[in-house]
């Protein structure tokens, strides 16, 4: 069984059945492809090794075949997502022309994926499919919703709240203390520096309901101030701090439409808080910095909200300002845009949901016989779908912003109509690049939270998920969450797949979110040093989302969240991402292998013709053309080169650890070998002294005459022979270790054998005779011995020779009577 792949969203939003249309609300889910071979007809549920915790199957289709692919399998709807089990068959091929005998479903995903499926006629499998769809796509209530039912496991949500705070004590300089919820509860994080403080006015959101529960405002603004400015803006979305400079004091505010009406209505508390924006010291003087309010809409549509009582401010009302119209469409257009843009690339993809070859196909063999025009009216359709122009759009008037606040240290107030689409497009990315802390992991979740979580982007609205109790919490907004994409069952041409615009007031659908991560991969393409993050991680991190597998996208406000418990009750995104990464670490394909903090460690500022987007392979191309979408097969080259290197470097680690082992170990052996050279030199020392001493011993016994033997026995022997008295006297000494050896080594025992020749000469002349003249102290020059019966120049006075000049010997006895005196 081939390993599934990782699980990729895909919305139900159109689920069409033959030429009948039939809509359903776009809520949830994942389709997965997983290729078994073989397998047999009957697939126990229990056997699925590949659900999730929680997961279980509603209904199953057999012998279903997936046109894109042409490849017949078992498919299956759980609570979470489409499994498509394909069986590999050896025999005849299926017969996969089109008839009026086929019963089609096509699955049109919010990730460009068209699906189609075929089902045998006369089975029924098609409607049962089709009604487990709608149920899953149309949950009664929200905690229906997989997210739910599977609950937090292991990947637990800290509070955002928290984590909210914790960016906003960075913004003013005080990161070192750490938000917690004692804090929030105790109301302590109203912290403030000297231009800006954090409120609590909206703490129970009662000021704003799709506002965060803590506001970053100027610091001079009282709340009383701040809630009468509230009824001057749509939806009481005051303007409010988003991101700004502790060196310098520009500040990027966010806000939403000014309600001006026909009659250019004002207020006075919005003018103050505006003006407070702008505020800055200057020498300790009070001073007013330029203030640009950037309005994203196209001018006439502002100019047509102000019939209904909203419109845009005037530059006469607000001290040194400029209003500036960045002319971006509305979520209709974005919507209808996506829509073309997606059958585009199905149409000339490599593999189509109608299963046809498309021209541009296997490189290109079909371009001749008049197929060059066929390419020209293609690229026209991708230029005609209008989703580039919106992302250059995007990106121009993001990188105008950033350029006002980090090149004149301005004031840039930013808004639309309700400020929780355009607004948070253009902030966050002026924030994007502005800021490195938002270019890594922690600052990019950091950035999606402020400032399109907590400040109210609806996500159940354009995602497509249900809220938390339909249209009637909506209050204002008037439209319930569910709608469709447009698009035929088959393939059609681009121009029938737009909807009426009578829909739009029931269709809130639209890919706001994900063409703002299509203008991050943009700057990640064109400052490829300036992320710590990979394009392969915003490709996962828009799956999470779109996937209802986790809280952290659901609802549309952070009220509405709290109200749910999606905290405690679901899965966090985040804690996901993380434990992926964790297991490979740095070499994980969710890290930027060219990441460089000191390259790009300041605003990013892309000039105007850099801004031209392209299409992005990892995302846009990974269903219509497989193998082209692998435009960072570069990207994975080096990165198997970095875990290479990686190995490498480890095994180098390795390595210079154990020299570094083997080298203490030589230093310890070389200490070993000094001390035992010492001792060897001691010894030697030792054997030198006595090899001397025992020279001199010989020599000393020599010289009177004798014969020494030294021999290893329990006594020392002196031998001693007379020729004048005819005899052999040995004389035998008892011996006692401490007087006559040495401890050395092992011997215990030496035996001296002195042999005393006959004394048949003349004192004088014999060498006994000359020991005798030299050591005895009785004896005069030129006179005999004095005591020639006493035997001492025989026997004693070699003892006296001894006992002078060996310390060996010193307790040797010598003959009493020769001391004593007459």
């Amino acid at each position: 069984m081939a390993a599934s792949r990782p699980s990729r969203s895909v919305s139900a939003r159109d689920i069409s059945i033959g030429c009948e249309r039939l809509d359903g609300a776009g809520s949830w889910d994942t389709l997965e492809w997983t290729k078994i071979e073989p397998v047999t007809r009957s697939v126990s549920h229990a056997n699925f090794e590949f659900l999730l915790e929680a997961e279980r199957v509603l209904d199953e289709g057999h012998g279903v075949v997936l046109v894109n692919t042409d490849e017949a399998g078992t498919l299956f709807v759980t609570n979470f997502r489409l499994l498509f089990l394909v069986v590999k068959i050896q025999s005849t091929s299926r017969n996969t022309n089109k008839s009026s005998s086929r019963r089609l479903l096509q699955i049109i995903g919010k990730d460009m994926r068209i699906i189609v499926f075929c089902f045998r006629p006369r089975t029924k499998q098609r409607r049962a499919i089709f009604d487990a769809l709608s149920r899953c796509t149309k949950p009664e209530r929200i905690w229906d919703l997989y997210a739910f039912t599977c609950g937090p496991s292991k990947f637990s949500n800290l509070s955002p709240k928290v984590r909210l705070l914790n960016e906003y004590f960075r913004l003013l300089g005080k990161g070192f203390h750490h938000a917690s919820m004692r804090m929030i509860e105790d109301g302590s994080f109203t912290m403030s520096n000297d231009s800006w403080r954090i409120s609590d006015i909206n703490f129970n959101y009662s000021l704003c309901q799709s506002y965060p529960f803590a506001l970053l405002v100027p610091k001079s603004v009282s709340d009383d101030e701040i809630i009468q400015a509230s009824n001057f803006r749509a939806r009481s979305r005051v303007p409010a701090v988003s991101w700004c400079n502790p060196e310098t004091g520009a500040v990027l505010a966010r806000s939403s439409q000014p309600l001006v009406g026909i009659m250019n209505t004002r207020s006075t508390a919005d003018e103050k808080l505006v003006a407070a924006l702008c505020a800055q010291l200057i020498d300790g003087k009070d001073s007013r910095r330029k203030l640009y309010i950037a309005d994203a809409r196209p001018r006439k549509n502002a100019l047509a909200n102000g019939a209904m009582g909203g419109g845009s401010e005037s530059s006469s009302n607000y001290f040194q300002s400029e209003i500036v119209f960045f002319g971006i469409d509305n979520i209709h257009a974005m919507r209808e845009s996506f829509a073309r843009f997606r059958d585009y690339l199905d149409t000339h993809g490599a593999a189509s949901s109608d299963g046809m070859s498309s021209f541009l196909r296997h490189g290109g063999w079909t371009w001749g016989g008049g197929n060059l025009s066929s390419m020209s009216a293609s690229v026209s359709t991708l230029g005609d779908s209008g989703w580039l122009i919106h992302v250059q759009s995007v990106l121009a008037g993001s990188a105008w912003i950033a350029a006002r606040v980090a090149l004149e240290s301005a004031a840039v107030l930013v808004h639309c109509s309700d400020g929780w689409d355009r607004t948070s497009q253009l902030v966050s990315l002026a924030n994007l690049m502005l800021d490195p802390y938002y270019r890594t992991f922690t600052g990019f979740q950091a950035l999606v939270e402020k400032d399109w979580l907590a400040f109210g982007h609806p996500f159940s609205d354009r995602v497509g998920m249900p809220s938390i109790s339909g249209s009637s919490f909506e209050l204002s907004r008037n439209a319930s969450s569910t709608g469709s994409f447009s698009s035929s069952p088959l393939r059609q041409s681009s121009g029938s797949s737009q909807a009426s615009n009578s829909s739009h007031a029931q269709n809130n659908y639209s890919p706001i979110f994900l063409q703002w991560v299509d203008c991050v991969s943009q700057l990640l393409r064109i400052y490829p040093f300036a992320f710590e993050f990979s394009s392969n991680f915003l490709v996962d991190f828009l799956d999470c989302v779109l996937s209802c597998r986790f809280g952290n996208f659901l609802c549309n406000s952070e009220k509405e969240r709290q109200i749910c418990g999606v905290d405690e009750s679901c899965g966090c995104l985040w804690a996901y991402l993380a434990d992926m990464r964790s297991s490979e670490g740095r070499s994980h394909a969710h890290y930027n292998l060219f990441y460089d903090t000191l390259k790009h460690n300041g605003p990013l500022l892309p000039p105007a013709a850099a801004l031209a987007p392209t299409l992005w392979p990892q995302f846009h191309l990974r269903w219509a053309c497989p193998f082209e979408s692998q435009a960072g097969e570069l990207e994975a080259e080096c990165r198997n080169m970095a875990i290479k290197f990686s190995e490498l470097q480890k095994a180098k680690e390795v390595a210079e650890m154990k020299a570094k082992e083997y080298l203490a170990a030589m230093e310890i052996l070389n200490v070993d070998l000094q001390n035992e050279k010492q001792v060897s030199s001691s010894a030697m020392n030792l054997a030198k002294r006595a090899s001397k001493e025992n020279a001199a011993i010989q020599r000393a016994v020599q010289s009177l005459g004798c014969r020494v033997n030294f021999t290893n026995s329990s006594d020392s022997t002196v031998d001693v022979e007379s020729s004048l008295m005819e005899t052999s006297q040995r004389l035998s000494l008892p011996r006692r270790e401490s007087e006559y050896t040495m401890e050395h080594n092992d011997r215990s025992d030496l035996s001296v054998s002195i042999t005393v020749e006959a004394d048949d000469v003349a004192p004088s002349s014999s060498p006994l005779g000359q020991v005798c003249e030299t050591l005895c102290p009785l004896r005069t020059q030129g006179r005999g011995c004095q005591w020639p019966d006493a035997a001492c120049a025989q026997l004693g006075s070699q003892f006296i020779g001894l006992k002078a000049n060996f310390d060996a010997f010193d307790r040797l006895s010598i003959y009493d009577r020769y001391f004593k005196s007459e």
